[in-house]
């Protein structure tokens, strides 16, 4: 692409700051600003970007493309200066759609759920087969210690985000649709209706030679029928790949893969839960349609750890098993607890904070119903994500609903996570597993709990 100069607001996002990454690995010059310091800013600056702690319109180069995500509102001080300026200001999925236009073969994840998974998977085994893919994804591959690459080879992987409707302007040679329902009905006013809109407009614009991959056992998803459509699923789906004979072992699952009927190969994985078949399979399907050797691949599959907070262990201290997930949504949130009961003889304590006011008032009882397969709940006050509070809608009133319903501890904890952690350490007890469960600043809470083991021990000493 042309060496331009890119200014990003909220450059420390993990979706931004991989485009930036990539800007950068593609010799352009890069600069942008955030509120805060965060790992994602550390690596942006490794790589060469100039990062400013805070919004300034002092921030905005005379000379370059602004870049902004949905969440930047035009009250941003930056903002105000790039129309000043008359800079042209670019959505990041403008972005990611000019990167994707370049020429290499276009490999790209969606849906509901699973979307930073599969995408992180296929870079992670195209990386390890040799392939030298480029990619942008939503999350830190934990052996690749990146979200973001720009290299020489054929492919480029992106994760495609639907949340607002800019999945359309993309046009990948190969897509996996691995879910759909209901979420951001902030922007999607009739729910799932309109989301089913949005990818059969996205579906009808991609080239007759693309191939879209949708999950057969997603009533919704299964209902995208089009000459340029192929099917995924378990068992005698009837899909056109599907995974039978599935073995979910204390140590791995591991299932065979039938393709029009005929057994392909058996796919040894070692992420937990049924939805990472799902997520495994449909990035099996989508590579082999990509014309890419089986044996190549097959062997990456059973060394993938998951992407970074996707139930991702954070550390242990006296017998106590801490861990991480991205979960948000209720289907998430209970396959990441259905994931967490195969532990056996442990106490699973879900440490919950709502993200989004929209999302907690518009899924309220689905989130209710979310939590079967735990010992406790704990709530911390709503991550608001930039919009305004809804009256009514917090985490006291959602923690008396789920006393109700639950015959299970029910606690609602306010604070940030340190003051959390303060309150939640004194009851843990050798056996506990805690899983923080949320898309805002619940990923503090496993490092203030860890802190708060090591002051113990070092006070001991």
């Amino acid at each position: 692409m042309n060496k331009k100069k890119y200014h990003f607001i909220a450059i420390g996002g993990v979706g931004m700051s991989g485009l930036a990454k990539y800007l950068l690995e593609n010799g352009c010059e890069v600069s942008g600003s955030d509120v805060c310091e965060s790992k994602y800013v550390k690596q942006v600056r490794e790589l060469g970007g100039k990062v400013y702690i805070g919004h300034s319109k002092t921030n905005v180069p005379e000379d370059c493309i602004v870049i902004a995500s949905t969440a930047i509102r035009d009250t941003n001080p930056e903002i105000i200066r790039a129309k000043e300026l008359g800079l042209k200001i670019y959505h990041r999925s403008d972005l990611l759609a000019e990167i994707s236009r370049e020429g290499k073969f276009f490999l790209g994840y969606s849906g509901t759920h699973g979307k930073t998974t599969t995408s992180g998977l296929s870079s992670y085994i195209l990386e390890k087969s040799g392939q030298k893919p480029s990619y942008v994804v939503g999350g830190i591959i934990p052996e690749l210690d990146t979200n973001a690459n720009c290299q020489d080879g054929r492919f480029f992987i992106a994760e495609l985000d639907e949340s607002d409707g800019t999945i359309v302007k993309y046009s990948p040679n190969i897509c996996v649709i691995n879910n759909l329902e209901a979420d951001h009905l902030d922007f999607y006013k009739k729910g799932l209706d309109s989301i089913l809109e949005t990818f059969e407009k996205f579906i009808s614009k991609l080239p007759d030679t693309s191939i879209v991959l949708v999950n057969n056992d997603c009533q919704a998803s299964k209902g995208l029928k089009s000459h340029k459509t192929m099917t995924f699923g378990l068992d005698d789906s009837g899909a056109d790949y599907y995974a039978s004979n599935i073995e979910y072992k204390e140590d791995c699952t591991t299932f065979d893969v039938y393709y029009k009927g005929e057994f392909l190969t058996d796919i040894k994985i070692i992420l937990k839960g049924r939805h990472n078949v799902y997520n495994s399979l449909s990035v099996f399907a989508s590579l082999h349609q990509a014309g890419i050797d089986i044996d190549l691949i097959k062997p990456h599959f059973a060394t993938f750890t998951g992407m970074g907070r996707r139930f991702q262990k954070v550390g242990e201290f006296d017998g106590i098993a801490i861990y991480d997930d991205y979960a948000h949504h209720p289907t998430e949130i209970k396959a990441t607890l259905s994931a967490a009961s195969g532990f056996k003889n442990k106490h699973i304590i879900a440490v919950f904070q709502p993200h989004r006011y929209s999302r907690l008032k518009n899924l309220w009882d689905e989130f209710l119903n979310a939590f079967d397969n735990v010992d406790k709940v704990i709530v911390t006050d709503v991550y608001a994500a930039s919009e305004d509070a809804i009256e009514g809608i917090n985490s006291q009133n959602f923690v008396k609903d789920l006393s109700n319903k639950l015959s299970i501890p029910c606690q609602y904890i306010p604070g940030d996570m340190f003051e959390v952690a303060k309150q939640i350490f004194p009851s843990l007890k050798k056996g506990d597993l805690l899983i923080g469960l949320g898309a805002g600043s619940i990923n503090m809470l496993g490092k203030e709990l860890i802190k708060l083991s090591k002051e113990v021990v070092n006070a001991g000493q």
